[in-house]
């Protein structure tokens, strides 16, 4: 295999993985108990570094905002920046963060443990599928807390930013209020809530992906978790670019 082949022959596995892993969601035997075991295991690590990040990114966002509105006597549609910040980009973009820096290394190395202690290779002697039973459960668990976290994010930054914008900044309530629903609307929460779904997807297959795929010892497991970190904010920033622009075409 040579050096170039080598990325053709990884997006290759990767594409056939993430093919065996939405057909697993659709197909019995289910894993419910490895499901909710997941689902716990990921809001746990996830809950509070997301809203530790949300609250200072939210609210540097509506600050240097507010800087140039209260400069030209524009203070009162502070409400519309916070609700466009939180809800449009620093929600998902949080969200993305959390899950591939917390719960998606967490899962890259627990499978490359498994696969180094050969447990995968004995899972398929014995007549298991690991795409069914470990694969899809994480998947599924990483897509599902990705969404829950969103709307922690988009709550907690609101939050922040009415008690900073009020009280630090001195904007009237009233108007902050009136504000939020200025440039943010339905479409735009919608839009959000897909990029939050495909992050926390993109994360989870990727995670999984590297997990399976680790060769050698556990030097090698650490190599795969440090991946999976890269490869997550790569297509983090992918896919906030296509969203945001579709999302600017259907919900302008």
């Amino acid at each position: 295999m040579t050096v170039l082949s080598r990325p053709a022959f990884a997006i290759g596995d990767f594409v056939v993985l993430a093919g065996e892993t939405f057909a697993g969601m659709v197909r019995p035997p289910f894993a419910w108990r490895e499901l909710l075991d997941q689902v716990w295991f990921v809001a746990r690590v996830s809950i509070v570094p997301t809203v530790v990040l949300s609250i200072p990114y939210t609210v540097l966002i509506v600050f240097t905002l507010n800087i140039v509105l209260l400069e030209v006597g524009a203070g009162d549609l502070s409400g519309a920046g916070a609700a466009l910040a939180s809800v449009t980009q620093v929600g998902p973009v949080v969200t993305a963060i959390v899950v591939s820096g917390a719960a998606a290394t967490a899962m890259c190395a627990d499978l490359g443990a498994r696969t180094i202690r050969e447990e995968i290779d004995a899972m398929k002697v014995i007549g298991v599928n690991p795409v069914q039973a470990l694969v899809v459960p994480r998947v599924l668990a990483a897509t599902f807390v990705a969404l829950m976290l969103y709307s922690v994010v988009a709550v907690v930054g609101l939050t922040g930013s009415y008690v900073f914008v009020v009280y630090v900044q001195h904007v009237t309530p009233g108007a902050f209020v009136a504000g939020l629903t200025l440039l943010t609307g339905l479409p735009q929460v919608v839009v959000s809530l897909v990029k939050a779904l495909l992050f926390g997807l993109s994360a989870g297959l990727i995670a999984c992906y590297k997990g399976l795929s680790v060769g050698g010892g556990p030097t090698a497991v650490g190599n795969a978790v440090n991946e999976t970190v890269v490869f997550a904010f790569m297509a983090l920033f992918f896919i906030n670019i296509l969203a945001t622009a579709f999302g600017v075409k259907v919900a302008p």
